[in-house]
């Protein structure tokens, strides 16, 4: 079986062209495959690779202080999903091109997985309000799964975000607003964007929906999680696509 690992971390990079020259040479060593994003905002990695050398190589990244506190989502597929290695510099982790969206200055409100299940299980959040479900990800994703009844925009695009919102915002107001992606670096930048532009009862769902299956399972999901290499999507038990039987994935 094959190791995978999902991963984004924000902060200070002096010089995103020496740590991608760092962190390539490591993952080279260690014959992983997959996408490393560097930027002046910090790090976003998709790797497979054997469990011992993915392990090896994630260790020694937490040994940078910056990135102590590196939080990482497993999953395991039958076959290789990328490639090759590709390590590049970015001026941003996830492409959002808006101000007041950089955690780096502090992360927007997040809701655990458990407690967003257990609000959907109520029916609101523990305030009494109604609890609006937004979904981040673009129409491709989407069209795979996501939570019931959430909130879904016609994007193709994460720049294309805060003009699709605009006709939703008044409709929004009494509610909790939780953000969600797949893992959760595009819900933590548009929470942040959000919040800064007068939306202040949004909050981000901790983790993405790659957390909440871990820690959750499919409880109010309906579907599969996209996921941009060759394993397509993951069902709540992060099992991909590619590895289910065509006849029990009917």
């Amino acid at each position: 079986m094959i190791l995978n690992a999902a991963a984004y971390h924000f902060a200070t990079i002096d010089d995103p062209r020496t740590l991608a020259a760092q962190l390539r040479e490591r993952a080279e060593i260690a014959e992983l495959r997959g996408t490393v994003l560097v930027a002046e905002e910090g790090v976003n990695l998709f790797l497979a690779g054997a469990g011992q050398a993915l392990h090896g190589f994630l260790d020694a990244l937490r040994e940078d202080p910056r990135f102590a506190g590196l939080t990482v989502k497993f999953s395991h597929s039958a076959t290789q999903p990328f490639g090759r290695l590709k390590v590049k510099v970015k001026k941003e982790i996830i492409s959002f091109r808006r101000d007041q969206s950089s955690p780096l200055q502090g992360r927007a409100p997040a809701v655990m997985p458990a407690e967003l299940a257990r609000w959907l299980e109520q029916g609101r959040d523990d305030a009494g309000k109604r609890v609006v479900l937004l979904d981040t990800r673009n129409r491709e994703e989407v069209g795979y799964g996501t939570f019931t009844n959430a909130l879904t925009l016609p994007i193709d695009n994460f720049t294309d975000l805060p003009d699709a919102l605009a006709p939703h915002r008044e409709s929004l107001r009494d509610a909790t607003v939780v953000s969600f992606c797949t893992g959760g670096i595009r819900c933590e930048k548009a929470a942040l964007w959000m919040r800064a532009d007068g939306m202040d009862n949004v909050l981000q769902l901790d983790g993405g929906i790659l957390g909440y299956f871990e820690q959750v399972g499919g409880y109010g999901y309906d579907g599969r999680c996209f996921v941009f290499d060759e394993r397509v999507a993951l069902d709540p038990a992060l099992t991909p696509m590619v590895d289910v039987p065509q006849d029990a994935a009917a």
